[in-house]
């Protein structure tokens, strides 16, 4: 076999029985692994396949069929008996008992990761910890880390995102703490989702804008749209960022620790001014009540409370902006290595996902259903 086959795992019902439906393009070298490594049989009426559930164990396929094929798991889900009911919410108050192994929150610090990774890290390592807390963390085996997050995804369903996080979080242990050989472990990281960005409208932005009555609120707003800003660089403006000669605001330290500049419209400007003259902030550009930066979280429920006053029903959310302003930049002909920039983003691969969903793709295009209506 000379490409990777993929064997696609998936639920299924065969004789009112729950089984595990075993899918793949055919493959006789693969069926005859298949047949050899596992109880896995075969289903004419499903023309796939199957393992029954009571039978199957996601670790030991995993372990089995992970030299010959690689195993997208992302359609299984693990039913627990009914009279073990899955926990509606995960406990997490073993994290405030739990110190970190030396060294490890000093050089997540020392090589400047974010605050936010380093919360994350942190409290997934902790996790990690409370797991093994009968074992000895630097002798514990690739074995047992993979059967660790395996036993996170049948339990809990974590999402592809948090798999990827608490793999990094345990590799930062053994490969910069510890400087260890940098390992692959069994379990395959799943394929990243290729989802599309959600994005406002125009008239959605400007609605929102409109509903939005409070001065600094609707600025906050407008700084984020306008300038393509993640919610986390908007609270880090400080005064002395906006250059209102050169209509210019510097970004420092966002992701990837680099720093960017962005346009500075007259409207914007214009607004920012009204603002700063009602609000007199001191240091930072949006400041809270008792000072300090904006809080994160209160941008998410004020923008989130705008646009239900405008009447918008999808979910809105601060990022969506910052979607909406590449998406109708594109759609203006601005070039996409211009928004590249603005975006501060390092692959112009990020930037081109913004394509997909400008309409500007579609305004040439003639649908044959027109002619015939």
């Amino acid at each position: 076999m000379n490409e990777t086959p993929k064997i696609t795992l998936s639920n299924a019902t065969h004789r009112e029985q729950p089984v595990v439906k075993v899918e793949f393009a055919y493959n006789s070298e693969l069926i005859n692994e298949l047949k050899t490594r596992t109880n896995a049989r075969w289903s004419a009426n499903m023309n796939s396949w199957y393992i029954p559930q009571n039978n199957f164990n996601l670790g030991e396929f995993f372990t089995t069929m992970k030299p010959v094929a690689w195993i997208d798991y992302s359609g299984l889900k693990i039913v627990n008996e009914p009279e073990n009911p899955k926990p509606k919410k995960r406990d997490y108050s073993h994290r405030w008992n739990i110190e970190l192994p030396k060294g490890y929150s000093e050089l997540l610090h020392q090589k400047r990761y974010s605050k936010n990774t380093i919360k994350t890290y942190s409290a997934y390592f902790k996790d990690f910890i409370y797991y093994f807390s009968e074992l000895n963390l630097e002798k514990i085996t690739s074995k047992e880390i993979n059967d660790y997050l395996l036993n996170l995804i049948r339990k809990w369903d974590i999402t592809i995102s948090e798999q990827n996080q608490r793999i990094n979080a345990i590799k930062f242990y053994y490969e910069k703490v510890l400087r260890k050989e940098r390992h692959v472990y069994e379990i395959e990281r799943p394929r990243k989702e290729k989802l599309l960005p959600e994005i406002l409208s125009k008239e959605e932005v400007g609605k929102i804008l409109n509903a939005t009555n409070n001065l600094k609120h609707k600025s906050i707003i407008s700084v984020i749209y306008s300038c393509g800003l993640r919610r986390s660089e908007a609270i880090n403006i400080k005064i002395a960022d906006v250059d209102s000669k050169r209509m210019m605001i510097k970004i420092n330290g966002a992701k990837g620790k680099k720093d960017r500049y962005v346009q500075l419209s007259e409207g914007l400007l214009k607004l920012l001014r009204q603002y700063y003259s009602e609000y007199k902030p001191k240091i930072w550009l949006f400041e809270g009540q008792k000072g300090g930066k904006y809080g994160a979280e209160s941008i998410s429920k004020l923008l989130k409370g705008a646009a239900f006053k405008a009447g918008i029903k999808k979910r809105v959310y601060p990022h969506m902006l910052r979607h909406s302003f590449a998406t109708h930049q594109l759609e203006q002909g601005v070039d996409i290595r211009f928004i590249q920039e603005w975006l501060g983003h390092e692959s112009l691969k990020t930037t081109q996902r913004y394509t997909h969903v400008s309409e500007h793709n579609f305004k040439n295009f003639k649908n044959p259903l027109d002619e015939l209506l």
